[in-house]
């Protein structure tokens, strides 16, 4: 069983920026990818990032791409979200998710990111 601890959320004004980290820990694995999904209340978890553990190849949903940089280190099985050119509609609970091979994600806590003045 694995477990993802995200940290790095909290409070931010619109247009600051914010780095999301994640380290997955318990039995030993490679993953296949990791990645970020957000949800806002009373929506369905969207994906946000991800990125393919072994390559390093990336992929963004649209809302994000361009001011978001996911990354990992695969010495520690951490991955990052750094957010830039934060907007109000980033405000949401962000989950940190990992597969082993392609198809079910297992996700973390979820950890609180708010844009607001």
């Amino acid at each position: 069983q694995v477990q993802l601890a995200e940290s790095g959320g909290g409070l931010v004004q619109p247009g600051g920026s914010l780095r999301l980290s994640c380290e997955a820990s318990g039995r030993t694995f490679t993953p296949y990818d990791m990645g970020w999904f957000r949800q806002y209340p009373g929506k369905e978890r969207e994906f946000v990032a991800r990125i393919i553990w072994s390559a390093g190849i990336t992929y963004y949903a649209a809302s994000v791409k361009g001011r978001s940089t996911i990354s990992r280190d695969k010495a520690k099985t951490t991955v990052d979200l750094q957010m830039n050119n934060l907007k109000a509609e980033d405000t949401a609970v962000y989950y940190c998710a990992v597969r082993r091979t392609i198809g079910t994600w297992t996700y973390g806590q979820g950890i609180q990111v708010t844009v607001s003045s």
